[in-house]
């Protein structure tokens, strides 16, 4: 996989799939420092953190196939490594003995890791609400905005020539599908819920 062209995400977790070793090294040596900086806002040990990352790259092994969107892996990958933290910290939690007259800053979770994990499972809920209204979505509208967010970024004469629409409707035609996405029923609760 290497060249002089920097391949994409999608490009790589297909010929990852195809079984590409090296293309399977890339992603790991690409996307554990994202690994490793999202455990550690958990304040895991290293060990804790090393064992995280381990556990990512196995269900990435095993889900690799299952992704439905190639371009969106890092996101996958930073959702995966939370939930594996909060594994992790809930596990320490149930192992570790209990002093009926300890303090709140002497357990394990203290304000403000509890502070991260509500802010991550906040983001985590608003990343499923927008997925879950993604697929709502027509095809034409999740194609473009999937074109908008790809990894890299295209040029607006490149979605154009894609989409085979011109390039000044492109924005206009961005607005609209967000104002749908905003309409569909699980965004839509999120920003009720919100207010």
């Amino acid at each position: 996989m290497r060249g002089t062209d920097e391949p994409t995400v999608a490009m790589l977790v297909s010929a990852a799939t195809s079984g590409e070793r090296s293309a399977w090294n890339e992603i790991v040596e690409r996307f554990t420092p994202l690994l490793l900086a999202t455990a550690r806002k958990y304040r895991l040990s290293d060990h804790e953190v090393a064992d995280v990352a381990q556990t990512v790259w196995l269900h990435l092994v095993e889900h690799l196939k299952d992704l439905r969107e190639p371009a969106a892996l890092p996101g996958w990958l930073v959702s995966t490594t939370r939930h594996e933290c909060l594994r992790t910290i809930g596990r320490n939690e149930r192992q570790r003995p209990r002093d009926l007259h300890s303090t709140f800053e002497n357990d394990l979770v203290t304000p403000d890791i509890a502070a991260d994990v509500a802010e991550d499972i906040d983001r985590l809920s608003r990343q499923q609400a927008v997925l879950a209204g993604f697929a709502e979505l027509p095809e034409s509208d999740r194609r473009l905005l999937r074109l908008l967010i790809s990894d890299p970024p295209l040029t607006y004469a490149q979605i154009s020539a894609q989409l085979n629409i011109p390039i000044g409707s492109i924005g206009p035609t961005r607005g609209r599908a967000l104002d749908r996405l905003r309409a569909t029923e699980a965004v839509s609760q999120l920003v009720d819920s919100d207010t």
